[in-house]
């Protein structure tokens, strides 16, 4: 999953160069993200992951980096899947 969050961020956002986007690099804190980036980043994995993102699940903790999303990605998809 980290590598398909990675190429997303990477497709759909202003990544230079010279900045390397490691797992734990702050999307927020970095410019790559902002406020409206983080709403694409929820419709992402709304669409392609097929999990729904509640109004209190948008915070930094769970969206801020690649590795915050991944793991974010695997709990609501654990979640979601007991729950079926």
């Amino acid at each position: 999953m980290r590598a398909a969050i990675e190429t997303f961020i990477r497709q759909n956002f202003y990544v230079p160069d010279d900045v390397a986007l490691a797992a734990d690099t702050s999307l927020l804190d970095s410019g790559i993200v902002d406020s409206t980036g983080v709403l694409e980043i929820v419709a992402y994995l709304e669409t392609e992951h097929g999990i729904t993102v509640d109004d209190m699940e948008i915070l930094p903790e769970n969206l801020d980096s690649v590795a915050a999303i991944d793991a974010f990605l695997a709990r609501k998809r654990g979640r979601e899947g007991s729950a079926a």
